[in-house]
């Protein structure tokens, strides 16, 4: 079979193209390659370094100390105190035996009411009982010695100046009589004095009160001086009595707020067992002297008891009110820093830089204290610094965390309302009232920082 010849227009390539169109196709191919190439590996280089910036900036941040700041408050205008206080009664006796003997009868139990002189219990003293009969005895006998010794004297007086008698002998008998008369005084005290004691057989209330206490019961030996006395020898007394009409409330005032006592102050008692009630003491007396290990003054307070409601030995809380010093600045006491150079405080500037101030410390105010010198009611300071904090160290505001170092909206919302009232519903131990409104809140950054 013959072979056709080549179609027309192939010849000078296999597509039929002239070889110069090829190799400018390739080119561009080329370039536009090369040039995707260069560009994704210029935007791989620029994107690291933008990455690179930014961790920079963030490693830059994250090694500057975090900080939330606060601004000193004006003080209470009433500082307030609750402290721990024990209830005791007006009078309280614990009444012993006097004379040795087992308890014959008890007449009043725990509870009773009783009135001065009431008996309430009688002691059988067989022992005492023949003591004092032999006192009375030996008085008898002291008498008829000291009859026959003054008949004697006088005789011999009759007799004195004659030739019978010397004088010797007159003056003998005349000191015979008056030692006679001398053992009859000391028989007579000796049966008063046994008269007394059997006095003490009978167990009566000192006072009008109740009867908290009976340790003795019918047959019960008891020593004189020493109460009942037990299985195990230990002494305890008979009977308890308390006269309840009115009650004395011990307090421990810290020194930090003895400046508050003084005749015209008053305190209001909550108990436990009165949940909705308070009661009104008011000052009575003080120590006048601090207790060496608590740095504490007992106080003196009373209360009005007409009901009985109140009982001896009771736990109390004394919530104390005293004027205060609005002009005097407060600081938490996490502000403060205890160090060698002395007690400072971190203020920030608007530079956020740090500048450590010293400053002079007042009165503890529970969770705060008083700021006499050393800041301003704008400085910005620093809540909870580190101990590495140091002096010219720049930092990093952050916002305070609600409920914890600022107020929670609840919070604010209540203080807002006691505001609103005419009076404060905290206390100078609570962190609300120890700032000024938004006092834990985060200051505004000078540096652009959130």
């Amino acid at each position: 079979m013959t072979e056709r010849p080549a179609a027309h227009g192939t010849v000078g390539g296999q597509d039929g193209q002239p070889p110069h169109r090829s190799s400018s196709r390739f080119r561009l191919i080329t370039t536009i390659v090369v040039i995707g190439a260069v560009g994704l590996a210029a935007w791989g280089i620029i994107e690291r370094k933008a990455h690179y910036v930014h961790l920079a900036r963030q490693t830059t941040e994250a090694a500057m100390p975090h900080v939330q700041v606060i601004t000193p408050a004006p003080g209470p205008a009433r500082r307030t105190l609750d402290l721990p206080a024990n209830i005791s009664a007006w009078y309280l006796a614990p009444i012993y035996a006097q004379v040795s003997g087992y308890v014959k009868m008890w007449y009043k139990d725990i509870g009773a009411q009783v009135h001065a002189g009431d008996v309430l219990a009688e002691i059988d003293t067989p022992g005492l009982d023949a003591q004092y009969a032999a006192a009375k005895a030996n008085l008898d006998v002291a008498v008829a010695r000291y009859k026959l010794a003054r008949i004697t004297a006088k005789r011999w007086k009759a007799l004195e100046g004659t030739q019978a008698v010397s004088q010797q002998e007159v003056d003998v008998q005349a000191a015979n009589a008056e030692a006679e008369q001398a053992q009859v005084e000391a028989a007579r005290h000796e049966m008063e004095r046994f008269q007394a004691l059997e006095g003490f057989k009978r167990i009566i209330a000192p006072f009008d009160g109740v009867v908290t206490a009976r340790m003795a019961d019918v047959g019960d030996y008891v020593n004189a001086g020493r109460g009942d006395v037990g299985s195990r020898g230990n002494a305890t007394e008979l009977f308890s009595v308390a006269d309840t009409h009115a009650m004395r409330v011990f307090v421990s005032v810290p020194q930090d707020y003895s400046d508050i006592i003084a005749p015209d102050l008053k305190a209001t008692l909550s108990l436990p067992q009165f949940p909705s009630r308070t009661f009104k003491a008011r000052y009575l007396a003080t120590a006048s002297a601090f207790n060496p290990d608590t740095r504490t003054v007992t106080t003196e307070l009373m209360v009005d008891n007409p009901t009985g409601e109140l009982w001896p030995n009771s736990f109390a809380i004394a919530h104390f009110e005293a004027a205060g010093d609005p002009n005097i600045l407060i600081l938490p006491q996490g502000a403060i820093i205890f160090r060698a150079e002395g007690t400072e405080v971190a203020v920030v500037d608007s530079t956020n830089h740090v500048h450590l101030v010293p400053v002079k410390v007042g009165t503890l105010l529970g969770k705060t204290l008083q700021i006499l010198s050393g800041v301003k009611p704008t400085d910005r300071i620093i809540n909870n610094p580190s101990a590495g904090l140091l002096d010219g160290d720049e930092v990093r505001i952050v916002k305070g965390t609600p409920g914890y170092n600022m107020p929670s909206e609840h919070a604010a919302k209540a203080k807002t309302g006691a505001a609103r009232d005419g009076h404060s519903g905290a206390t100078d131990n609570d962190d609300v009232r120890a700032m000024p409104e938004g006092g834990n809140a985060p200051v505004a950054d000078p540096g652009g920082h959130s």
